[in-house]
């Protein structure tokens, strides 16, 4: 038996995390049994007051019992991704803002995200992923930028079993009948820069590792095709995302919560602290329980640099 003074901030949680203690209403009945009636224990610890701790020899056989909170089946799903014969569509809204010398800019557009399920080969899954009816695009550069997108409709996307992208690629027709496109695109847009836009589209077109690398900088793919699926242990999982680029790797951990009522599985996912990191990531999900389909998401990235505040905020939510 161990002898502690509860101290400003002290709660069960805390202290159980001190001494190894997986479920910490065992502090409270241990220091119950033990001690005298004016130092019971009813609610609240109170700050100054003796706390009787059980030796490792107890918390061992607490432990044993594997009843902490935690580890109830609730809080640690199996997400299965069953995606076959799925054919949806999301509303997605994008908000990307900067603060800078308290000074506030931010851009906001919509678009429809299509999602079908075309295959599966062994241990792969193939999508037609499409991005359409963009809406709220307020300058020439996001008009151009989203026509050019809509022209390479509809891209493929193969991922592994859990959901997780291996591959991102155009389709064959679409290389082949790129040389159409590009005229079509020179005629809607005729000026000298979207003339240079669409030289650079037809380069990235070309070099398939070079469209791979960027379709996976894409704040929706790389946000929808996460490791969601990974296993859960002691009510958590992580993960690894490219947060801004192939250079700011971040560590993500999940708890996840079964709501048998709507038959979903909750998701909320933070960044794991690093004291280092500049950067804040927050994400929400909500995943059909029977086939693990996403059926909305909220993801807030927020980053510092140079003294300028960066953030995007993703919000999609499956048509009905």
């Amino acid at each position: 038996m161990i002898l502690h003074f509860i101290r400003h901030g002290d709660t069960l949680q805390s202290i159980a995390d001190q001494i190894n203690l997986e479920n910490p209403l065992y502090i409270k009945e241990f220091h119950n049994q033990k001690c005298a009636g004016e130092d019971y224990i009813f609610e609240d610890l109170v700050v100054g007051k003796k706390l009787f701790l059980p030796d490792n020899l107890t918390i061992h056989k607490y432990n044993s019992k594997n009843d902490a909170p935690f580890k109830s089946p609730d809080k640690n799903p199996k997400i299965n991704f069953v995606p076959e014969h799925s054919d949806i569509q999301y509303k997605v809204v994008v908000t990307e803002s900067s603060f800078d010398d308290r000074k506030k800019s931010a851009n906001s557009f919509a678009y429809i995200f299509s999602l079908k399920w075309i295959k599966n080969e062994y241990t792969t899954h193939t999508f037609h992923i499409s991005k359409t009816n963009f809406s709220n695009i307020k300058e020439k550069i996001g008009d151009l930028a989203s026509t050019c997108l809509q022209s390479l409709n509809p891209i493929e996307i193969q991922t592994n079993l859990k959901g997780e992208i291996i591959t991102i690629s155009l389709l064959k027709e679409t290389i082949d009948n790129f040389p159409k496109i590009k005229e079509k695109l020179l005629d809607q847009f005729p000026d000298k820069y979207a003339e240079i836009y669409i030289e650079e589209l037809e380069y990235v077109v070309l070099n398939q590792e070079l469209f791979q690398k960027k379709m996976k900088q894409d704040w929706l793919l790389k946000t929808f095709f996460a490791p969601l699926r990974n296993e859960f242990k002691n009510g958590k999982s992580n993960f690894k995302i490219f947060l801004e680029n192939e250079n700011s790797v971040a560590d993500i951990q999940q708890s996840g919560t079964v709501n048998n009522e709507r038959d979903e599985i909750i998701l909320s996912q933070t960044l794991v602290f690093n004291e280092n990191n500049q950067t804040d990531f927050i994400g929400n999900y909500t995943l059909s329980a029977q086939t693990g389909i996403i059926k909305s998401m909220e993801i807030h990235n927020s980053y510092s640099q140079y003294n300028v505040l960066y953030s995007t905020e993703l919000k999609a939510d499956q048509i009905l």
